[in-house]
């Protein structure tokens, strides 16, 4: 049983997006019981709840999108406002894509610790695997088995010196995705399967996380693990899109983005593997119209 949260009172950041190279102001806003997290493009004057269905291209990052807006590189936050437990906020962009920041979701973190949170009337049910569910092949897959908490354990393995072979295990608290998951960034290498493309890093100047050749960044690694790490909290980012805190054991082999959503479509395609505990909630969320939008109703109907 999660209570719900938002933020105390507004709080925002400016940066760059990493793959297209805008300036974006990026606020959150507290919202009521029951919201969501919803990001609204200002600019557009349309919401978009984020949620499983309003997911698209995920090969390099996730992006949401709904009556033509799109908000990029949602991870990051998602992961931010799931790693400490915020479940209702509204996300207000001028812009298509989320800031990249310091390429980590501490910024993130360090902006609701700025803001402060505070606790709501009622509670939000917990999404309990009862079922295992495996999406993937032999060299890509993850696996969501049953157990009472929800525990990680993700491997990876890049043909470079500076990752190799990588594992990271155990439970998820909020206080170890604080410490030990929200401060690891995104690492690539330009030019390699996987990395993100060229021209997409090409876009944010200073981008210290990023390496173009097969090396370490600059200033060297925030921990020894950093890769797989920083594949964990875009797990957590992207298991956000199921809308309800997950309880299960998670075992990913050699995971991204489109295999993290991949899992989260097929996990609510079979409701006979989970369920939706909360013995206090009598009724189903709903999320409720942002004031900003001309034709909310449609546009959170999806």
């Amino acid at each position: 049983m999660t209570r719900q949260k938002t933020v105390r009172q507004p709080v925002g950041t400016t940066g760059v997006g990493i793959h297209g190279g805008e300036q974006v102001t990026l606020t959150l806003n507290p919202a009521p019981a029951g919201t969501g997290i919803v990001f609204v493009r200002v600019d557009l004057g349309i919401a978009i709840p984020a949620r499983a269905e309003n997911a698209r291209d995920v090969a390099y990052a996730t992006t949401l999108q709904l009556r033509g807006a799109e908000v990029r590189t949602v991870e990051h936050l998602l992961a931010a406002l799931s790693g400490v437990g915020v479940t209702n906020v509204l996300v207000e962009l001028d812009g298509p894509e989320v800031p990249i920041l310091d390429g980590s979701a501490l910024p993130f973190v360090e902006m609701l610790r700025k803001a402060g949170l505070t606790e709501q009337i009622g509670t939000l049910p917990e999404l309990v695997v009862r079922k295992p569910v495996t999406v993937g092949d032999r060299e890509r897959s993850i696996e969501l088995r049953p157990s009472p908490e929800l525990t990680v354990d993700y491997r990876v393995r890049v043909d470079a010196p500076a990752v190799g072979r990588q594992r990271f295990m155990g439970p998820l608290t909020p206080q170890r995705f604080t410490t030990a998951i929200a401060p690891a960034r995104r690492l690539g290498f330009l030019g390699e399967t996987g990395a993100p493309k060229p021209q997409g890093l090409g876009q944010g100047k200073a981008l210290s996380n990023l390496t173009a050749d097969r090396r370490l960044p600059s200033e060297g690694l925030r921990f020894r693990d950093e890769f797989v790490r920083h594949k964990v909290l875009d797990l957590v980012g992207d298991l956000a899109l199921l809308e309800y805190p997950l309880r299960a054991h998670i075992v990913v082999q050699q995971g991204g983005h489109a295999l993290h959503v991949a899992a989260v479509h097929e996990l609510l395609a079979h409701p006979e593997a989970w369920e939706l505990a909360d013995p206090e909630r009598l009724a189903p969320l709903t999320v409720r119209p942002y004031v900003g939008d001309l034709d909310t109703e449609a546009v959170l109907a999806g």
